[in-house]
Order: structure tokens, then C-alpha cells, then sequence
């Protein structure tokens, strides 16, 4: 959003600038107005000087023809005032005796009062030519563009961010009608830029976790029914049989149906409400060498059990790392677990760095899987291995509980083909951060 109001303020600063500059270069010719009326008070400055002088020379008695010849003979309107009929505040009648006199102006126009020297009871009054009265009209013209031209171009900047928060309300309607793959297309010049990408994002976490949903549904659904078609069977058979030993016998193949249904359920259930952990990651800084290596200790009697030996190539420097240990923990369990079931005599875990990743390498020795298997492995309730049932508590959530946990610590992980043994090899790279 920062970007936002940098733009605003920039588009509202700019378009008034560039008006402003250009009605400046209308109205150009008013600056020269104001000169020349300073120009002209300055003349009739000089003049009133003149006629104070020429009038301090003349008799008394003479004053007022003189004061009327230099108004005809200048073509002004010059006068005397007797001073005791003008009342002035003592602020301004100390300007009456300077040079130029005082200039004071009316509703009507404006004058200059200069006191004689000579007569000091007597004021010489030139009335200025008329002040040209404000053309409001241009003045409410220059304004009306003024707002105009600021409102155009705001209207412009406005039309990008306008048709940006269109596309996403449009694209949040059809999300809401249930087509749940509309995204917005993104655009580095956009000023919602962290806005339209969190809406992708969360549009994809919601198709995601409908697609989990939906996926979740079909499976228990179809997995749940033979159990239940068992239950109805037993129940049916108890019911009928009248020997005590052969309903102590349905009984307890029912007991193993429903505890089937209890930790599928249970399984199912849990993997759907993963994504509500998600938010809640309480990441601590781990030394991932320390981590790993506790983590071995604790699986070498699994792999001893299985004649399996487990081994860990640790990172000469490796730096600390934010996750949240129990579900790392789960995650690295589920694929290590994995491993050496399918591994024919040693499973290998190595820490290895890049420039700006830590790369986990988990390699087996076993069969490998099929490259046409690579893609889906990570795929809820896929199971590679026909002979591992649901029956025994393998629902193929395992590794889609990894991707997700490796999801959340904004890394990623991928199923190929081992490099250094001969088998099945999980690659999580995670971003560096401390």
C-alpha cells in the first residue's frame, strides 16, 4: 500500500504543479500589469514633489490658483485640503511630510495627500486615475481549470487502480460462484501489487483445500464401505448364529472393523485440519546439525530392526534455521520411516549448501520408484505399494503431510532418483533465513 499513497500524493502534487505552471504562462502579461502600475504611482510620486515645490514658492493668497493651473496644464486632479479636515491615526500623518507623500486609497480609487512645507495648514490631494476593477469572470475561468485539470488527471491515475480493483472483485465473485481457479493476472506496475498477490494466494490455498476436501470425501467414501459392509455382516451373522463361540468371534471381527474405521477416520480427519496448523507455526531458531543428528539417534533402533543402516552427512557450517520442530520433526520422520522400509541395506540423510539454500537429501538403496510415479507421489492417499493396505494403517498420507509441512516453511521438495545409492531420493531445498 505504500506505493499507493506515493502515487497518490505524487499525482496529486504533480497535476497541480503542471497547472499551476501552465496558467502561469496564461496569465504572464498581469505580472507586467503590476509593474507598470508601480511605475506609474512612482511618476505621480515625483509629480506630487513637484507641485509641493512650485506651491511652497507661491504667496498664500495664491495657492488655490496656482494648485487649479497646475491641474489644468497637467490635465490631474490636484487640490488643496485644509489639514485640520483630515484625520489620520499619528502612524500615518508622519508620512504626509516624506517624499512622494502618502498613498491612500477609497472604495472609488486611490490618492496621494503631501503636505506643504512652506503652508503647513495646507495638503496637496492627487487623485490617482481609477484602480481597473478585478475581472472576476477570467479570474472564476482560471479557477474552473484549475479543478478541471486537477480532476482529469487524477481521473487518470484513478482508471488504472479502478480497472485493477474491478478485475478482483470480479475475480472474488466468480471465486464466490465456485470457480475456484480464477486468479487475477499480476502486474509490476500495478499499485495494488501486494494486494492482487495475496488474493492469488489465498485463491489457491482455497482450491487447494477443496480440492483436499473433495478429494477427502471421495476416499472416505469409498474406503469406508468396506467396513461397513463387514459390520453388516457380522451383525447379521451374530444375530443369526446361536453358538456362543461364533458370535464371540463376529464380535470380535467387528471390534477389528470398527478400530480400522476409528484410526481411518482419525487419519482422514487429521490430514484436512492440517492447513489450520499452518498459520499457527511456532518457529524457534534450530541448528539443523544438532537436529538431525538427535533425530537419527532416535530412529537407529527402527533401522537396526530392519537391518538397515542409517547414516548422516552433516554441513561443516551450517547456519541456525526458524522452523517449527514438531512438525519438521513429523516430516522427517514420515520420509525417513519410509526409507528404511523400502531400503535394502542403508538410508542416507546429508546436509548440503547452496548461495541462498540449505538442501536435505534423504536416499535409500532400495527399488527407487517408477519415473512415472515421481510426479504423484506427494498426492493424498496415493499408494505406491500395493501390499502395504489400509488395513495395516497406510492411508498415503505420509508424504502429502511432508509436502505440506515443507510448504510451510516456504521450501519445496521433490521425489527422484538417487545419486549416490540406488533407490528412491527426497530432495527439500529451504530458503536461507535465520
Amino acid at each position: 500500500m505504500t506505493r499507493l499513497f506515493i502515487s497518490i500524493i505524487i499525482a496529486v502534487l504533480g497535476s497541480l504543479f503542471l497547472i499551476g505552471w501552465g496558467l502561469d504562462k496564461l496569465v504572464v502579461s498581469d505580472s507586467d500589469i503590476d509593474i507598470e502600475e508601480s511605475a506609474e504611482i512612482i511618476a505621480y510620486k515625483k509629480l506630487v514633489e513637484g507641485f509641493g515645490q512650485q506651491l511652497n514658492a507661491a504667496p498664500e493668497n495664491l495657492l488655490a490658483k496656482q494648485a487649479a493651473e497646475l491641474a489644468a496644464n497637467y490635465q490631474v486632479k490636484l487640490t488643496l485640503e485644509d489639514s485640520t479636515n483630515i484625520a489620520l491615526p499619528n502612524s500615518l500623518s508622519q508620512y504626509l511630510s516624506v517624499q512622494g507623500g502618502l498613498l491612500l486609497a477609497s472604495n472609488e480609487q486611490a490618492y496621494l495627500l503631501r503636505k506643504l512645507s512652506t503652508h503647513q495648514n495646507y495638503l496637496i490631494r492627487l487623485e490617482l486615475p481609477p484602480i481597473p476593477e478585478e475581472d472576476h469572470q477570467r479570474n472564476l475561468l482560471l479557477t474552473t481549470i484549475l479543478y478541471i485539470g486537477v480532476c482529469a488527471i487524477l481521473m487518470l491515475w484513478l482508471f488504472p487502480l479502478a480497472r485493477r480493483l474491478y478485475m478482483l472483485t470480479t475475480a472474488a465473485a466468480k471465486i464466490g460462484k465456485g470457480e475456484v481457479n480464477v486468479r487475477v493476472p499480476l502486474n509490476k506496475f500495478s499499485y495494488i501489487h501486494p494486494l492482487e498477490k495475496s488474493f492469488n494466494h489465498m485463491a489457491a490455498q482455497i482450491e487447494k483445500l477443496m480440492a483436499d476436501n473433495k478429494l477427502l470425501a471421495r476416499s472416505l467414501s469409498h474406503d469406508i464401505r468396506t467396513p461397513m459392509s463387514c459390520l453388516r455382516f457380522g451383525v447379521e451373522a451374530a444375530l443369526e448364529s446361536n453358538d456362543l463361540e461364533k458370535k464371540n468371534n463376529y464380535l470380535t471381527r467387528m471390534e477389528a472393523e470398527l478400530t480400522r474405521m476409528e484410526e481411518m477416520t482419525s487419519a482422514f480427519l487429521s490430514y484436512a485440519g492440517m492447513e489450520r496448523q499452518g498459520v499457527n507455526l511456532k518457529l524457534k531458531s534450530v541448528d539443523l546439525n544438532s537436529f538431525i543428528s538427535k533425530f537419527c539417534q532416535d530412529f537407529q533402533p527402527l533401522a537396526q530392526q530392519h537391518q538397515v543402516e542409517l547414516n548422516f552427512q552433516s554441513l561443516a557450517q551450517c547456519p541456525d534455521y526458524l522452523l517449527d520442530s514438531h512438525w519438521f520433526y513429523q516430516a522427517l520422520q514420515n520420509l525417513v520411516s519410509n526409507a528404511i522400509q523400502y531400503a535394502n541395506s542403508q538410508v542416507q540423510i546429508r546436509l548440503t549448501q547452496t548461495g541462498r539454500t540449505i538442501e536435505l537429501w534423504v536416499e535409500d538403496d532400495g527399488t527407487g520408484i517408477a519415473d512415472d510415479k515421481l510426479a504423484v507421489v506427494f498426492d493424498p492417499f496415493v499408494k505406491l505399494d500395493s501390499a502395504r493396505s489400509r488395513e495395516q494403517g497406510h492411508f498415503g498420507l505420509g508424504l502429502a503431510i511432508c509436502q505440506k509441512v515443507i510448504h510451510w516453511h516456504q521450501g519445496a521438495i521433490y521425489a527422484e532418483h538417487a545419486k549416490q545409492l540406488s533407490g528412491a531420493c527426497f530432495h527439500i531445498i529451504l530458503p536461507k533465513k535465520a
